[in-house]
């Protein structure tokens, strides 16, 4: 959700700028089930033109009618849509409508929370009943720092109000080690999950980042100068040379970050003689390290081309980090997403 909510930010500063009006729409709770899930969120403009979703495609009509009264008047106001005569989702979603204002202070501050990838909090206040009532709105909190989303006077926290908050880690992340085909394939599809992608490319390789669509940063270099200082656990890390001794040396270079996972490329008998010699050359490494590693990189869906591939080793991160056992969904019971 990360990187939707920086998406919102931006094409918000845009808008303002040039004098267009924007408005937030926040979903603060849900009764049963939906599309999405609370925290999700999506960008109006007055002009009618919407950036993000909440969901899949209804309830996007309705709250442009909605917003409307918010863009006229100022005042933040909630709606209620109910989803199980339209959607077929069971669920009725509470939406907090919102005019999204902001200051030059908030954006220096957002800005540099993005760089230095710190976690920051959205907190709304909102309530269960439809229309406008005293205190509902958002605030962001920046390390310490509160910004309103309308760029008012602080949020009144009414005792009768309720509260969302949500924690929003830094923007995920991954790295990608290799400059063949196939890691410009799972490049292209970090990107359209919206992570930011770094590639590391050798220095003899003639490579560069128009090489790799989706690219935030390029860098060639070799493995024992590679800047690991930016890798944390909102990071995950697929190591992709095609060269057994360029692996190994890479692997040794990452022997002390904390990523979320590390994919190996290739076979299993590749994996066992890649980490064998790994426990050679760092005997004495965090076994916490190695649980990270997953080799082969991916999941078993029988993936062959470089674009299957890398659908498959995207889809293992996912399973990872969000903890889930790769399964079809026609199999699992209960609900598809998990209460938290």
């Amino acid at each position: 959700m990360t990187h939707e909510f920086k998406n919102i930010v931006e094409e918000a500063k845009s808008a303002n700028q040039s004098g267009i009006k924007t408005l937030l729409a926040s979903v603060v709770a849900l009764d049963g089930s939906s599309y999405r899930r609370p925290g999700v969120r999506m960008l109006i403009l007055e002009n009618d033109k919407m950036v993000g979703a909440v969901s899949g495609g209804c309830v996007e009509k309705e709250i442009v009618l909605q917003s409307e009264t918010v863009f006229k008047t100022g005042k933040s106001k909630m709606m209620t849509y109910d989803g199980r005569y339209r959607l077929g989702c069971e669920g009725i979603l509470y939406i907090l409508l919102e005019i999204f204002n902001p200051s030059d202070t908030f954006l220096e501050a957002f800005s540099s929370c993005l760089k230095s990838r710190d976690s920051f909090e959205v907190h709304s206040y909102y309530k269960k009943e439809q229309g406008s009532a005293l205190g509902i709105g958002s605030e962001i909190k920046i390390n310490n720092f509160i910004f309103s989303i309308s760029n008012s006077k602080a949020v009144i926290k009414e005792s009768n109000l309720s509260v969302f908050k949500q924690m929003i880690p830094p923007c995920f992340k991954l790295v990608i080690i290799g400059a063949e085909h196939d890691a410009v394939q799972v490049c292209k599809l970090a990107n359209y999950t919206g992570w930011e992608v770094t590639i590391f490319a050798g220095v003899s390789e003639a490579k560069s980042i128009k090489d790799f669509p989706g690219a935030n940063t390029f860098f060639n270099t070799t493995p024992e100068q590679m800047d690991v200082s930016a890798i944390d656990n909102e990071t995950a890390i697929v190591i992709m040379t095609h060269n057994f001794a360029n692996d190994l040396r890479y692997l040794v270079s990452l022997k002390d970050t904390n990523p979320s996972y590390i994919g190996l490329l290739g076979p299993a008998k590749r994996r066992d003689d890649l980490l064998s010699q790994f426990m050679e050359y760092c005997p004495d490494v965090n076994l916490g390290f190695l649980d990270i590693i997953h080799g082969p990189a991916g999941i078993n869906i029988g993936a062959e081309t470089p674009q299957e591939i890398a659908v498959s080793v995207i889809s293992e991160i996912l399973s990872v980090i969000r903890k889930q056992q790769p399964m079809s969904l026609s199999k699992k019971t209960g609900r598809i997403h998990s209460n938290h």
